[in-house]
């Protein structure tokens, strides 16, 4: 079984970054309905960050992990970013 690791920055990174594309463009890659992050892990992520990006919020919804972004959500509304 392999171990996920995620750092703060990292996690930050998640909840601040948009889909670029798409259906779901401008919306926050961590709330993006995992059906539709799940399809993308079917077809193949995009290279690149945004690729990288998805794989790792593919990882943390398919193990309900989702739990891990509302911290840091609030902490940055509440900062003002």
């Amino acid at each position: 079984m392999t171990e996920m690791r995620f750092d703060h920055d990292q996690l930050i990174a998640l909840v601040q970054m948009k889909m670029p594309f798409g259906k779901y463009s401008g919306t926050l890659i961590v709330d993006l309905p995992e059906p539709y992050v799940v399809w993308f892990a079917q077809q193949g992520f995009p290279a690149g960050k945004l690729g990288e990006m998805l794989a790792i919020v593919y990882e943390i919804k398919v193990n309900g992990l989702e739990y891990l972004f509302e911290p840091i959500k609030k902490g940055l509304k509440s900062s003002g970013c």
